[in-house]
């Protein structure tokens, strides 16, 4: 007797069946402790990932706890006591928090008149591949101001140099690195180009009031007139300002000029 249409669509999803099972056998006989080993493998690797995360996080949180206390200690007179959790942070593996604590050493050596100690920790910093470019340039910076007296004018300005040249993005230390090179360029009676500095900072919209006072002041004894460069600029701002909102005011009022046209063109 012929099968029914149904019962050959149910025969052949059984033999569908049947040779799917005994492909998956198959695979599972020849490769199956593969497989196995691959999927252990992958969730062991995922747990010691997450493990991994896991003590970074509790790490960088106890690295926190020892800079403040460090800081607090300092801040408070203590020196040594200071000293000591700054060490732990030292001898660590994190190089952000181990930067930290060599900056601050420095700075307590420079406070306490050691500026050749205060130059080589900086220098330390400086010189670490593993941290970022700006953390780097602060540090060359700060070593710099603290050998100031004892470098030649030549060596300030080429350490100066990349932090001054660098256009994009600009250094976020430009205004320090641009003071100090022009005080080298004025030792050697360069003053076209220490003049030319300090008209930059002078310009700077983010300096501070101090800096920029004492720049404009500088300039202008060099034979840049910054304040009028400022003055300038302060007008052009003020003047485009005027007329974004004369813009801004035109706008407001057309649209109502729009409505009351589109309404009589509707009695019409």
């Amino acid at each position: 007797m012929a099968l029914s249409p149904t019962n050959n669509a149910a025969l052949l999803q059984e033999v569908d069946e049947a040779v799917r099972k005994d492909r998956l056998d198959t695979i599972m006989q020849r490769y199956g402790r593969w497989i196995i080993g691959a999927v252990v493998a992958g969730l062991l690797a995922f747990g010691g990932y997450l493990y991994w995360s896991h003590r970074q996080d509790v790490a960088r949180g106890e690295n926190a706890e020892v800079l403040l206390g460090a800081l607090d200690k300092a801040g408070t007179n203590q020196p040594r006591a200071a000293t000591g959790e700054l060490k732990k942070l030292e001898a660590g593996k994190a190089p952000a928090y181990r930067a930290a604590a060599l900056m601050e050493q420095a700075n307590m050596k420079a406070e306490a008149g050691d500026l050749k100690g205060a130059a080589a920790l900086m220098a330390r910093v400086s010189a670490d591949t593993k941290l970022d470019q700006t953390l780097r340039d602060l540090a060359l910076i700060r070593q710099t101001a603290f050998e100031f007296d004892t470098l030649k004018p030549e060596t300030v300005i080429a350490r100066m140099k990349p932090m001054i040249d660098a256009k994009d993005p600009a250094s976020s230390w430009f205004a320090s690195a641009a003071e100090l090179s022009a005080i080298a360029h004025y030792q050697l009676g360069q003053y076209d180009q220490a003049g030319a500095l300090y008209g930059r900072i002078a310009k700077l919209p983010d300096a501070t009031k101090t800096l920029q006072s004492r720049s404009v002041q500088m300039a202008g004894m060099l034979g840049v007139d910054a304040v009028t460069d400022r003055a300038a600029e302060s007008a052009a701002a003020e003047k485009n300002a005027a007329a974004q909102g004369a813009t801004a005011r035109d706008q407001k009022g057309a649209a109502p000029k729009a409505a009351a046209a589109g309404k009589v063109e509707e009695a019409k």
